[in-house]
């Protein structure tokens, strides 16, 4: 599936990411966060970290939100523009802070994992269906959104089904079902994010999170709507389901460095690669190649592979594809890459 639009219209971007960004404090060293003595300042947020990554990697992106008329507000535009995000539809509130959040160093599978977010009232929680403008918001090819912002707040949610709504000529609508249960008061987040899901093109969907189903036939028949359904499946891989046609490929063993923004690079790697009309396999590749950068590297953002890097790994043949390991560095080094496809 190839996003249709009017690509030469002057305001016509590749992707516009809608959705909060928080500054983030990550963790000097291990250990409790009543323990850490002190924190290095970063940026998160589901939908910018792929507008980020996307333009990274040569396409051009825009980030639509809400940030406070503070400090952090100005920390947050001025480090995703940096990226080459297009950040001159993101407002300014001069009542509501800016989303902040402090997080452990370990992995996010632990129990010893801790998040403390201070995000309740942001300035991005305020967003409406009167609030971006929708000329901004639909001058994309594609236009990604996550479940994370249908939780922030009960005008939010309402935003979110607006955009997600069937309509003529609507961009193409991608859809990161993104289930955060801390964020959720409505005991039937399963089923809003569900029906969210049902009005997108295109689905990323971790089989983790998908309301109990246990394989990725499940979820495609409790989601039959979209055009294109991708289950993220882990270490295994990930399955692809267009139309009628099924597709699985692994993902390629990673030395993981942080466990952190593999699924928004995922993400950013598949729509590349959709944006380009590669084929189904090849965007599957691009989206465990994104998320391998992420992997192998601190912090939620990570400099993607080369796009020409990036096309070589993914064109080898399942064999090689098989035998390819990544670790830290891999995408700065092509040799490194190369290093780790041992010859049969």
């Amino acid at each position: 599936m190839t996003p249709t639009g009017p690509c030469n219209a002057p305001d016509v971007v590749d992707v516009v990411a809608l959705g909060e960004s928080m500054v983030t404090f990550l963790p000097s060293r291990p250990g409790r966060l009543a323990d850490v003595p002190s924190f290095e300042r970063g940026i998160g947020g589901a939908e910018s970290n792929v507008a980020c990554v996307l333009a990274a990697a040569g396409h051009s992106a825009r980030w639509v939100s809400r940030v406070g008329d503070d400090p952090f507000g100005d920390h947050l535009v001025e480090a995703i523009g940096g990226y080459g995000v297009d950040v001159t539809h993101v407002r300014r509130d001069p009542d509501r802070p800016t989303g902040i959040y402090f997080r452990t160093a370990g992995d996010r599978a632990t129990d010893a994992h801790e998040v403390a977010y201070y995000r309740a009232g942001s300035a991005a929680s305020a967003m409406s269906v009167t609030d971006p403008d929708p000329a901004a918001v639909r001058a994309g090819r594609v236009l990604h959104l996550s479940g994370i912002t249908a939780a922030l707040s009960g005008s939010c949610l309402e935003l979110m089904r607006e955009l997600t709504r069937r309509r003529p000529g609507r961009p193409l609508v991608s859809f990161d079902v993104n289930h955060r249960p801390g964020l959720w008061r409505d005991p039937d987040a399963p089923g809003v994010l569900r029906d969210l899901a049902r009005g997108a093109d295109l689905v990323f969907v971790g089989q983790d999170e998908a309301w109990g189903l246990h394989s990725a036939d499940a979820v495609r028949a409790a989601l039959p709507e979209p055009d294109v359904l991708v289950v993220k499946q882990g270490a295994a891989g990930a399955t692809v389901f267009e139309g009628r046609d099924v597709t699985f490929v692994p993902a390629p063993r990673v030395e993981v460095v942080a466990a952190v923004g593999a699924g928004d690079a995922f993400a950013a790697g598949f729509l590349s690669a959709t944006l380009r009309g590669l084929p189904v396999r090849d965007r599957l590749r691009h989206g465990h190649l994104m998320a391998a950068a992420a992997l192998t590297a601190p912090g939620d953002l990570a400099t993607p592979p080369a796009r020409e890097h990036a096309d070589r790994l993914a064109a080898l043949d399942d064999a090689a594809w098989g035998r390819l390991r990544l670790g830290p560095g891999w995408t700065e080094d092509p040799q490194r890459a190369d290093e780790e496809v041992p010859t049969p």
